[in-house]
């Protein structure tokens, strides 16, 4: 898995541009909704948890049908399943990776980005936490998605519609916390549902991925 994980670091680190692009994507997309509405600040507060979610969500999904394409292609994920080391471990490998390069960064964006909706600290700092929690269940899911249609024509439009329902609920308790802290109410309820949904999904997805990875290669 360290291994994983340091190659794929490098290999981004080539491709700058496949990190960058969907950073630039989260910033300059929430930078238009404050354009675009106005100055009144208790609507930007009321659409802030919505707009950041959302365009997160979206942002993770912009390089997900490349993350396992390109070993794909060459030949290295068969090479990877034939030794000895379980696949498991590398599907787990190359989400951990994908998430430091794409979640991470998202969450750490997050709360500069939150300033432009005039959110209280409060609200930020649960926003930070629900991305934080909520993005590596996207990168669970996405990658079943990805392994699902791996090797597939319009792979990227397949994957959106895989894994958009299964995004809805992290979403919601997403947004909702957010919503409650702004509100006085208690967010620990919806940060607790996304820890559970974390759990969940840290145990099953790599071995619906691995699986689904297999059923590609043969």
């Amino acid at each position: 898995m360290y291994w994983i994980v340091r190659r794929e670091l490098k290999l981004t680190m080539r491709r700058k541009s496949d990190a960058m692009t969907p950073l630039l994507f989260f910033v300059i997309v929430t930078s238009l909704f404050p354009l675009s509405v106005g100055t009144d600040v208790e609507m930007l507060r009321r659409i802030a948890p919505g707009v950041l979610w959302v365009t997160a969500l979206l942002a993770t999904m912009l390089s997900l049908p490349r993350l396992f394409e390109q070993d794909y292609a060459d030949g290295t994920l068969e090479q990877l399943a034939l030794s000895p080391a379980p696949l498991s471990a590398m599907v787990v490998g190359k989400v951990v990776a994908y998430w430091l390069m794409t979640g991470l960064p998202l969450a750490l964006l997050a709360p500069l980005l939150a300033l432009q909706f005039y959110l209280p600290t409060t609200s930020i700092l649960i926003l930070a936490t629900t991305l934080l929690i909520g993005t590596p269940v996207l990168a669970l899911i996405g990658s079943i998605g990805a392994s699902l249609t791996l090797g597939l024509r319009g792979g990227g439009v397949l994957v959106a519609l895989l894994v958009l329902p299964l995004y809805v609920p992290v979403l919601i308790f997403g947004t909702g916390a957010v919503d409650a802290a702004a509100s006085g109410l208690g967010a620990t309820a919806n940060i607790s549902l996304l820890t559970a949904m974390l759990l969940v999904a840290g145990f099953f997805s790599p071995l619906a991925t691995t699986a689904a990875l297999r059923i590609a290669l043969e």
